[in-house]
């Protein structure tokens, strides 16, 4: 007989290289017997987090088990792309015991969450949780995401465009939806950078709202999972930078930024890979670079990831026979970037 309960779902956001999917892969790993399912939605056309996780190796990373939204931000196609997801999802037998949806860096909770509220979904999910992973390492530096001094000068310098940074305005949405805060990346900031970012984040709260630190995204599943929220009954008394644009069925503008694929060949080691990403970083108005590596010879396929001027990358998985051995990168960043000069950086 199948249960009458509905089926608890997590959603995790926050900004472009703050950790979610570090986080996720965690959870999945340490599921203890949970019955994940995974909704990743990314800006683009290419699933690169969906990708990470697959190749995680263990349960709850199959390819039924993690459901790629790539072809648009989920808080603007919830109609289109989520719905018939999460249908999918609950019509798995054996039944889901949790779902986790981790969203693009430039999605806005609320209107995903209020989609929880329709007559389709109210009846057969809850929102356990909606947790916003924040930069530790970008806000002790003043800033929501590694090395965007450069962007807010260019915007406070141009008497065209308004001086609300709509980055600040993503992020100030993320933590407004937040029933719990994860900061990331501590292990790069001192306990007083550490304590003066959680009391910058406590005055932007409009709620109590536990905030956690975490390195490396390394959390007990018992502190992320099993908050109970039901975030969809009071999400539309939380406000917003964005209410209008949703209330009156307009989408949120996404045309200020922009991605798109570079494909290389093998690279020699992954020394000159970060060289060459490190190059990409720096070019004006690129906000994040990730994507994977064929080195040489080696078995391994590796997983780069960039935000600013730090270059993460680990082997993951060996490569598919029926895989074809290269290198494929996502380029993110603003509308007015300078792509030319981005591909000539990977390419070297």
């Amino acid at each position: 007989m199948q249960s009458t309960a509905r089926i608890p779902c997590t959603i995790i956001t926050g900004f472009l290289g703050s950790g979610k999917t570090t986080i996720v892969r965690n959870l999945i790993e340490n599921a203890k017997g949970r019955r994940f399912a995974i909704i990743v939605n990314e800006f683009g056309d290419i699933g690169i987090d969906g990708e990470i996780l697959r190749g995680c190796g263990v349960e709850n990373c199959s390819e039924e088990d993690v459901v790629e939204l790539a072809n648009g931000c989920i808080c603007c196609t919830v109609a289109d792309d989520f719905e018939p997801a999460l249908d999918a999802i609950l019509k798995r037998e054996p039944a889901v015991d949790h779902i986790l949806i981790e969203t693009s860096g430039l999605a806005l909770p609320k209107p995903l969450v209020q989609a929880f509220n329709w007559p389709a979904i109210r009846s057969r999910v809850t929102v356990d949780g909606v947790i916003t992973v924040a930069d530790g390492a970008a806000l002790a530096g003043g800033q929501v995401a590694t090395d965007m001094d450069a962007l807010s000068a260019q915007r406070q310098a141009d008497e065209s465009v308004d001086h609300d940074d709509p980055i600040e305005e993503v992020f100030d949405d993320q933590i407004a939806c937040a029933d719990l805060v994860i900061l990331s990346k501590t292990d790069l900031i001192s306990d007083e950078e550490r304590k003066r970012v959680e009391n910058r984040l406590q005055g932007e709260l409009t709620r109590p709202v536990r905030i956690v630190p975490s390195r490396n995204g390394a959390l007990d599943p018992a502190i992320l999972l099993g908050l109970n929220a039901a975030t969809e009954e009071g999400i539309d008394a939380i406000h917003t930078h964005h209410d209008a644009d949703h209330e009156d069925g307009h989408d949120h503008d996404h045309d200020e930024f922009e991605s798109f694929i570079v494909d290389l060949p093998p690279v020699a080691s992954p020394e000159e890979l970060t060289a060459r990403v490190e190059a990409a970083c720096a070019i004006p108005d690129v906000l994040r670079v990730k994507g994977f590596a064929a080195v040489g010879d080696k078995p391994m396929r590796l997983v780069v990831q960039a935000v600013g001027s730090r270059v993460q990358s680990h082997f993951d998985r060996p490569w598919k026979t029926d895989e074809t051995r290269g290198t494929r990168l996502v380029v993110i960043g603003l509308h007015d970037l300078d792509a030319e000069a981005v591909r000539n950086a990977l390419a070297a």
